[in-house]
């Protein structure tokens, strides 16, 4: 069907659960520490704006925590059941590593998690700040372990191969492999500025039907700084990420650029737009702005990028994909600057939460952060191809072998599950933001009692069927 293979509906069903996941922890990520921020500032300040936003927010941080979870387990075990060959090679480098993560950042989640989400006025105010900060860097501490993994399958080290299996030699070479420093930055980094975006999407969803109040501008401005300040941090990082990928791997480069033949000793142009053709080795309708290629990745105006020509055929990622998922991350970073930069400009003149066209830019850049990610990741794995492990093991060698049917019938069942379990939860999550914080959540409210309603102390109980919000965030009276 559509010319596919068995390993070609492997690949898919993979990169479809992964997509699905990976917008979870990105979210959690920068929503942990959004949260250790707010709450630290309450405590600060005593300005209950950052109560509420901290109690609305850490709903919404929980019902993405777990389908986080969720979705994580079944990559794993994909890893078995789908990769089995790969796990097999492998598996003494890449289980290692995801078993550092569960005994350290998922532990250390799971450990205070409950005192976030339930202890509000069960523990002092210090406690209950320290599980936050907790909760933050065990998200932080769990990116660290799975980009570890992921970075040394794109720049091995630290091994040995003995009767066909990858035998770890070196667990600090392993881990701070040459491609993992700048991955793990770019990719924090890709989570708070997705972070920001929603959160500020969120502010201006509400601004723009009426609803101001100190709360829903605190968002908006916290978001905006954060955007002016991180987005261009990020393209930096990229530049230091392409130059490093550039180094150990070329042909991702190459491919990225849709660049396949060098011409004499002449630099090398940058290809705005254009579509690589894989079957005819060139690159059609391209644009191109001469000696720029050679500047970004060489930081040099005479120095040539390798071309795709100088790999061999069956060795080329496909450029068709990563030429357009790279420009829809560049183009998306870009957009993210200029909102910063524009923030900016309407705060000067006082007109950071009244200009129309602003929120609308703020509103539609809601999604801009997670689209990114994805895109970055599509780029990244993608351009890894056709090697599972880059050098060491081809893809093609790392599938269980399943049949075309096998993969089909999961493939399906995959697709009509995910939409079903995840659309409902991010339904579920974009109805509490739709109904923005509640001023006041802080106080007191009733603890329940014969003929009265009793506040769910549950933070999945957030939003009733008639949309009213329940409220159980008692103010913190007690220090320890």
């Amino acid at each position: 069907m559509f010319g596919l293979e068995a390993l070609d509906l492997a690949r898919i069903q993979f990169a479809f659960t992964i997509s699905f996941h990976i917008l979870f922890p990105a979210i959690t990520i920068g929503l942990a520490s959004y949260l250790a921020v707010l709450e630290g500032l309450w405590l600060k300040t005593h300005n209950d704006t950052y109560r509420d936003l901290y109690h609305f927010w850490s709903k919404i941080f929980a019902v993405n925590f777990g389908m986080g979870v969720v979705s994580g387990l079944v990559m794993a075990y994909q890893f078995g059941t789908n990769w089995s060959r790969f796990s097999d090679f492998a598996g003494s480098v890449t289980g290692p590593l995801l078993t550092y993560e569960v005994l350290t950042a998922f532990f250390l989640e799971a450990g205070f998690l409950g005192v976030m989400l339930f202890g509000w006025n069960k523990v002092g105010r210090k406690l209950h700040f320290f599980s936050t900060v907790m909760v933050a860097i065990g998200t932080l501490i769990s990116t660290f372990w799975i980009l570890a993994s992921n970075s040394w399958m794109q720049t091995p080290q630290g091994y040995e191969i003995v009767n066909g299996q990858v035998i770890p030699v070196d667990w600090l070479a392993i881990i701070f492999n040459p491609s993992f420093p700048y991955r793990l930055l770019h990719m924090s980094t890709a989570a708070f500025v997705a972070t920001a975006f929603f959160v500020g999407s969120s502010a201006a969803w509400h601004l723009l039907r009426g609803k101001d109040n100190p709360a829903i501008r605190t968002m908006l401005s916290m978001a905006m700084w954060m955007a002016l300040i991180v987005a261009p941090i990020q393209a930096v990082i990229g530049d230091f990420h392409g130059v490093n990928t550039l180094k150990h791997q070329p042909a991702k480069i190459a491919a990225i650029e849709g660049h396949w033949e060098n011409v004499g000793d002449e630099p090398t142009p940058l290809i705005l737009f254009g579509w690589p053709d894989m079957k005819a080795e060139k690159t059609k309708f391209a644009v191109e702005i001469p000696y720029l290629g050679s500047l970004i990745l060489t930081h040099t105006l005479d120095k040539q990028v390798p071309a795709l020509k100088e790999f061999a055929p069956e060795d080329r990622p496909n450029s068709t994909i990563v030429f357009w998922s790279f420009r829809i991350m560049v183009g998306l970073g870009v957009l993210m600057i200029f909102t910063g930069l524009w923030s900016l400009w309407l705060r000067k003149r006082d007109r950071l939460y009244t200009s129309r066209p602003f929120l609308y830019l703020a509103l539609w850049m809601g999604p801009s952060g997670l689209v990114a990610i994805l895109a970055g990741w599509f780029t990244t794995e993608i351009g890894r191809q056709p090697w599972v492990i880059y050098g060491l093991m081809r893809t093609a060698d790392a599938s269980s072998g399943h049949s075309f049917v096998q993969m089909s019938i999961t493939l399906v069942m995959f697709v009509v599950v995910y939409f079903a379990l995840f659309g409902a939860g991010l339904g579920y999550m974009m109805r509490l933001v739709r109904k923005g914080p509640k001023i006041d959540e802080g106080k007191e409210t009733n603890e329940g009692g014969p003929g009265q309603k009793r506040t769910p102390a549950r933070p999945l109980s957030a939003a009733d069927d008639d949309g009213s919000e329940a409220d159980n965030s008692p103010s913190l009276t007690k220090e320890i």
